[in-house]
């Protein structure tokens, strides 16, 4: 039995962490840089980042390897060093997991190649794999529990990074989907077509993060839940939406919002709840005492989505997840 499948059955429903980006940049990321060359610059300030949301009360923290990728890395030069960066993640946010005397799950953080698979853009689907493949390997030498492909938009990728996971390490692979257009992902999957696809894929958890807001992303997880069968769903949503107070860029739920969408997604039968850019160690405390019933539910239900500034992931080159 894996640890994922382990720790679903002892606590039903599980908290992931919050966004890794949103913290690094308060950390001193500074804009443009790759956060996952932090996993050996600064291997301190990544697991300090981790500790917060473990002792937020997360059960799942996802490593900083979002843009851990050939791709990705190669626009800062560092595309030789994938599986140094990655095993570096991993192997962090392991070294935190294992300080507490609870069972905390690893799961090592995939995001998008950032390019378009052919026939819309270059990279084939093979190469792609092969991708992901370099990454997952890093990952699951670092110590990851679970393989996380997060922020998908296209179900041709989603497959290449499944395939690629597959051929060089067995250990369990959660996908969640990005929903920032109208209900669907960027590239205009539905929830119950990533539902029904992944379910035949025989991922070990299937659903949605970041996304334009709280509505969408419930949306697009209750639609996946109803097609899934037995397979854990998972919600990492963004806090709430983008808007600018002055000069500044901030997202605009509270942590009683989020604790709110939180106890909806529990009723709803969603297995895996955290929370996605702009949220912090804060909001997923306020989670877990809402969810542990320390807290009562707080009232409020979704916000409008005026406003926003639309979807802030899928383009980015950064992981806030």
């Amino acid at each position: 039995m894996s640890r994922w499948v382990e720790l679903l059955e002892a606590q039903g429903v599980l908290m992931a962490d919050g966004a890794m980006g949103t913290e690094l940049f308060a950390a001193g990321l500074a804009a443009g840089d790759p956060p996952e060359i932090w996993n050996v610059d600064h291997p301190d300030r990544i697991r300090g980042i981790h500790r917060s949301y473990v002792e937020a009360g997360s059960d799942i923290i996802l490593s900083n390897s979002f843009g851990g990728n050939r791709h990705r890395l190669k626009l800062h030069g560092l595309q030789d060093r994938v599986h140094e960066l990655n095993a570096a993640a991993a192997a962090n946010a392991r070294e935190v997991a294992d300080e507490v005397d609870r069972l905390v799950l690893v799961a090592g953080s995939m995001g998008p190649t950032g390019e378009l698979l052919q026939p819309l853009g270059d990279l084939s689907a093979d190469d792609a794999a092969d991708a992901f493949a370099e990454q997952a390997a890093g990952l699951d030498t670092g110590g990851a529990d679970i393989l996380w492909l997060e922020t998908m938009s296209a179900l041709s990728e989603v497959e290449a990074g499944v395939r690629g996971a597959r051929q060089v390490s067995d250990l369990p692979i959660v996908v969640t989907l990005s929903y920032d257009t109208a209900g669907c992902t960027m590239m205009g999957v539905t929830g119950q077509e990533a539902g029904v696809f992944l379910a035949e894929l025989g991922v070990a958890g299937i659903g949605a993060n970041c996304g334009a807001n709280l509505a969408d992303t419930e949306a697009a997880v209750v639609a996946i839940r109803a097609v899934v069968g037995n397979i854990p769903v998972v919600a990492k949503a963004n806090a709430g939406i983008p808007v600018w107070k002055g000069a500044v860029l901030e997202y605009d739920a509270t942590p009683e919002a989020l604790a709110a969408h939180a106890h909806r997604l529990r009723e709803a039968g969603i297995s895996v709840i955290g929370a996605c850019c702009g949220s912090t160690p804060e909001h997923l405390a306020y989670i877990r005492r809402v969810l542990d019933g320390d807290l009562p539910v707080p009232d409020v239900g979704l916000p409008t989505v005026a406003g926003a500034v639309g979807p802030s992931k899928t383009r980015q080159r950064r992981r806030d997840s």
